[in-house]
């Protein structure tokens, strides 16, 4: 199929406008209508392709089809083997990619033009991830988005990243992370992941936080797979302190992660009645859900203490 060409007044309409009714932000980018659905050919991601030119262990480059400009939105390549992903990756790869995630926040928020930096990963078609090749990526925002802010100025944020509030719903009550299905979860076996102290962001990490946030994730993913015994298409984003220089001493990351599967080949769809009201309808029960997840039994378990 032909991708649509983008309108000629394409510059002049692009950017983050204000819903006047709402107050909801959305960033016009006509550009990215003449990005491919699919890769022609080869991988591109796979070593000697058209964005890894060169044989690496994990790689950050521009997006080539960026939704903001000034090379504020890189994709992010997790390993070299095409057929791998998130759920599969070893220890030494785990750790490569957290460290790649940090020195890209790092790098992204010590720009002058740069408040916050935004880790995401689309798995899966579902959720429109048009290359299998694992990957993720990374938006660096001039502000602080809607999502991140809400939660940085909520009183009750800090309490609700304590583990010990979610005690029947723990999936991974690890030593230095911990995973469990929130209170409210809006999606299907969704997960949040928290540090055990309080971290603000990716760049502050120690050795071991770093390593365990590998383990946490790839275990996570591991268990959403074997679920259904399928591959589980998800949404998944990290939430850090802004580099806006804002003191903002309750700040602390973690990583949520929204799986797309309500039983084994059934999508879960947010509909109108949820986009209407601003009110998510979860068909799963969130102790079940984590029950379940807590319960899968695996030949090989992540070191996690």
């Amino acid at each position: 199929m032909t991708p649509v060409d983008p309108s000629p007044d394409a510059a002049a309409t692009a950017g983050e406008r204000v819903d006047p009714l709402s107050g909801v932000p959305a960033r016009i980018v006509p550009t990215r209508q003449g990005r491919p659905n699919l890769p022609d050919g080869s991988c591109p991601f796979c070593p000697g392709g058209l964005e890894a030119p060169e044989p690496y262990t994990v790689r950050a480059f521009p997006n080539r089809w960026p939704p903001m400009d000034g090379d504020r939105a890189e994709i992010i390549l997790y390993s070299p083997v095409h057929d791998a992903d998130l759920g599969t990756l070893d220890a030494a790869q785990g750790r490569a990619l957290v460290d790649l995630w940090a020195e890209r926040s790092a790098a992204l928020g010590s720009r002058d033009d740069v408040a916050y930096v935004l880790i995401f990963e689309n798995r899966g078609p579902e959720v429109g991830a048009t290359i299998a090749h694992p990957h993720g990526q990374l938006y660096a925002f001039e502000s602080v988005p809607p999502a991140a802010l809400v939660e940085l100025t909520r009183p009750d944020a800090e309490a609700a990243l304590e583990p010990a509030a979610h005690a029947d719903r723990l999936v991974i009550d690890g030593d230095h992370w911990c995973a469990w299905v929130p209170f409210a979860a809006g999606w299907p076996y969704e997960l949040l992941v928290a540090p055990r102290r309080a971290v603000p962001d990716l760049p502050s990490l120690d050795d071991r936080g770093r390593d365990h946030l590998a383990a946490i994730l790839t275990e996570l993913v591991a268990r959403l797979d074997a679920l259904f015994d399928a591959p589980m298409p998800y949404m998944l984003w990290i939430h850090q302190r802004p580099f806006d220089g804002v003191d903002r001493p309750a700040a602390r990351m973690h990583v949520h992660i929204a799986p797309l599967l309500r039983a084994a080949g059934v999508r879960r769809f947010v509909a109108a009645g949820e986009l209407g009201s601003g009110v998510l309808f979860n068909p799963v029960d969130p102790v079940t859900a984590a029950a379940a997840l807590r319960d899968i039994r695996r030949d090989i378990r992540r070191d996690l203490r």
